[in-house]
């Protein structure tokens, strides 16, 4: 197979995007003369740059069933760009129609979803006892399974490319707010329910014992929804006369990648922004409860997970309906002491 026009339907969430590149540098390596395109949802397309990927096109359509002439005339924009190969990293039946409505002759992904027909080569997905725990493997067995990779990449650290550059808009966006120094980087939420979040007076006091010990400021991260959530943990931290700023809702995914580059250690739960913090080579110490790290937990050498082994984690619950053990039963002590652990590796 010699491809020279490449779409990749990307997938649809932070924290899975970047369990997918993985899978994008196999491809970029694999076919180093292709011209390669994204077709990503907006909010993910500040994760990848041209050494990954030469073009990005935004998907702004509604998911599903609405909005078919929008979909339509998309299709018919990318079958006037004459790709000779799609590779879907999303699972969607969605996905697949619109690759088969615009007549790219091989259609490569997992059959699932009922989308086996619309697809060139349909790949039977692996059962779990097939590929390692982690996600980032699910991908990469797309690629093995058809045909375009042998094996998989020694590496068992997912980096974003161009972090140097990265770090020096973070630099220059800090610098033109007058936030100067260290920074310590907390990001309290996580999406699809409480279950998944540690308490915000532990991620304040965690953060202001770290401060005072590193003499580092607070950068809190969060979405638009989080703002208040993030407050919240600014008034505790403030409180403790530690200095302390609040991003959630105030920068867009690239802004908070390149400030995050930045941050001497991050603190978080299971969420996309731990994701990136850990695929920037930050020090990064998570706390797991209801999720399960080891399917998609961070990884590299940075990347700690403070987890209770209670009976019941991981539930993969959305709210807890319990006592919420697996958080309640995490202190602050345990979250500083890892912190402080990977600071000091990073100075050896």
């Amino acid at each position: 197979m010699d491809f020279q026009k490449i779409l990749i339907r990307a997938t649809n969430w932070v924290g899975d995007a970047v369990m997918c590149i993985p899978a994008l540098t196999e491809i970029r390596h694999r076919f180093p003369e292709a011209r390669i395109t994204l077709l990503a949802m907006p909010w993910v397309a500040g994760l990848y740059d041209n050494t990954l990927v030469d073009d990005i096109i935004p998907y702004t359509l509604p998911r599903g069933a609405k909005d078919i002439l929008g979909k339509w005339k998309l299709a018919r924009q990318l079958d006037a760009m004459r790709f000779d190969c799609a590779i879907l990293l999303a699972n969607s039946f969605e996905s697949a129609a619109l690759m088969w409505a615009a007549r790219i002759p091989t259609r490569i992904g997992y059959a699932r979803d009922g989308r086996g027909l619309l697809l060139s080569d349909p790949i039977t997905p692996p059962k779990p006892s097939e590929i390692p725990a982690h996600q980032r493997f699910y991908y990469l067995e797309l690629l093995r399974r058809a045909g375009l990779i042998e094996r998989f990449p020694e590496s068992g650290a997912i980096r974003l490319p161009g972090i140097e550059p990265l770090a020096r808009q973070g630099r220059k966006y800090l610098a033109a707010r007058e936030l100067h120094g260290d920074w310590i980087g907390v990001s309290p939420g996580a999406a699809y329910g409480t279950a998944k979040r540690w308490l915000p007076e532990r991620f304040a006091e965690a953060s202001a014992t770290l401060a005072r010990r590193t003499g580092a400021s607070v950068a809190l991260f969060g979405s638009r929804d989080e703002r208040q959530l993030c407050e919240q943990v600014r008034l505790a931290i403030a409180a403790e006369s530690v200095r302390v700023h609040n991003f959630a809702g105030q920068t867009k995914l690239d802004e908070f990648i390149a400030i995050a580059a930045n941050c001497i250690v991050f603190l978080t739960n299971d969420s996309g922004a731990m994701h990136i913090a850990s695929a920037l080579g930050i020090p990064t110490v998570t706390v797991f409860g209801a999720t399960d790290d080891v399917a998609t937990g961070p990884t590299g050498p940075l990347a700690r997970v403070v987890r209770e082994p209670v009976e019941c984690s991981p539930c993969l619950l959305r709210e807890c309906p319990i006592d919420h053990r697996c958080m309640t039963r995490v202190d602050a002590t345990r979250v500083v002491k890892t912190a402080i652990e990977l600071i000091q590796l990073t100075k050896k």
